[in-house]
């Protein structure tokens, strides 16, 4: 389906225009369907349609998003000598973007290197590209060293900076740190999303520590945020080992309040858990809440000895 509404597009005229093709070849890299994406731009001369680091760009990022990483290699090193086209920042980033996802970390370090002796200024994106990747790979020291080569060039760091590093220091279990870092964003005029709130409540759930978890909790109230699937997830468990079904309970009516989509097994969980402390008066609300959810019908069920 997706090729056939696609390639009814090549039948308009603007398919001579670069960015309309171009617009076709990053459809098909996020459907993933990189081969349809290489026959349309090996096309474009035929229609008419001129062929700049425009569209070696979006190419490069079909091969990306369609996981085609060693084509992207291939394509890397082959294409701007076949078509006399160079690559320009936004080639490096995709081609580090890549790299970060297959996990080949030196060699999306390797490409910061071989953008900057090319003369091309690495930006935030690249920067965060790289952070996300080694945080997020547990290659915590490098990504302190790309913190400090972003600090030298004077790129001010975004709250998806701060986030990757979270990640790094919640990994390690190094929660003094996180929560220094969450007041240095405060500090520096970049507040906290819920990423960053999440990070710090999935760091102390995987210590136990319910309190301080339930104290970060309390902190996305206070922003412009609501709770997520991620939020619910990490915290009613957390609450239905330590024996805090009250918290539970609390954190399934905020998910009806506030129409978020979970797994109906998480609501079973709570529903479990004050079944057991005979709470039955809370455990039918929330089975009626389940039936009439806007979004989505949730099966909760009474045990059936009760």
């Amino acid at each position: 389906m997706v090729e056939e509404i696609l390639e009814e597009q090549k039948k308009y005229r603007d398919i001579s225009k670069e960015g309309f093709a171009v617009r076709i070849v990053s459809l098909y890299g996020r459907a993933g369907m990189f081969e349809h994406a290489q026959k349309l731009f090996d096309e474009m001369p035929g229609l008419s349609c001129e062929r700049t680091v425009l569209s070696l760009n979006a190419l490069l990022g079909a091969c990306v998003n369609s996981k085609k990483f060693d084509k992207m290699e291939e394509l890397f090193r082959e294409l701007p000598g076949k078509l006399s086209v160079d690559w320009d920042s936004v080639s490096y980033n995709t081609v580090i973007k890549g790299y970060c996802a297959k996990g080949s970390l030196d060699s999306a370090i390797s490409m910061l290197d071989e953008m900057e002796k090319k003369g091309l200024e690495p930006d935030l994106v690249t920067f965060n590209t790289l952070l996300s990747g080694l945080y997020l790979g547990n290659k915590s020291a490098d990504g302190d060293k790309i913190w400090a080569r972003m600090e030298e060039k004077n790129i001010v760091p975004d709250v998806r900076s701060y986030n990757a590093k979270l990640h790094g220091l919640v990994s390690q279990k190094k929660m003094k740190e996180a929560v220094e870092t969450i007041k240095q964003m405060r500090m520096k005029g970049t507040d906290p999303d819920i990423f960053s709130f999440n990070a710090l409540i999935k760091g102390y759930a995987e210590c136990g520590n319910l309190n301080d978890a339930k104290l970060w909790y309390s902190e996305i109230g206070k922003s412009n945020f609501d709770p997520d699937k991620m939020t619910f997830g990490t915290l009613i468990p957390l609450a239905c080992q330590k024996g805090d079904v009250d918290f539970a309970y609390e954190l399934c009516e905020e998910i009806f309040k506030i129409q978020c989509l979970v797994d109906g097994a998480l609501l079973q969980l709570v529903v479990d858990e004050l079944v057991k402390e005979s709470r039955i008066e809370e455990v039918e609300k929330l089975v009626q809440l389940g039936k009439v959810n806007k979004y989505r019908r949730y099966s909760l069920l009474l045990p059936a000895s009760k």
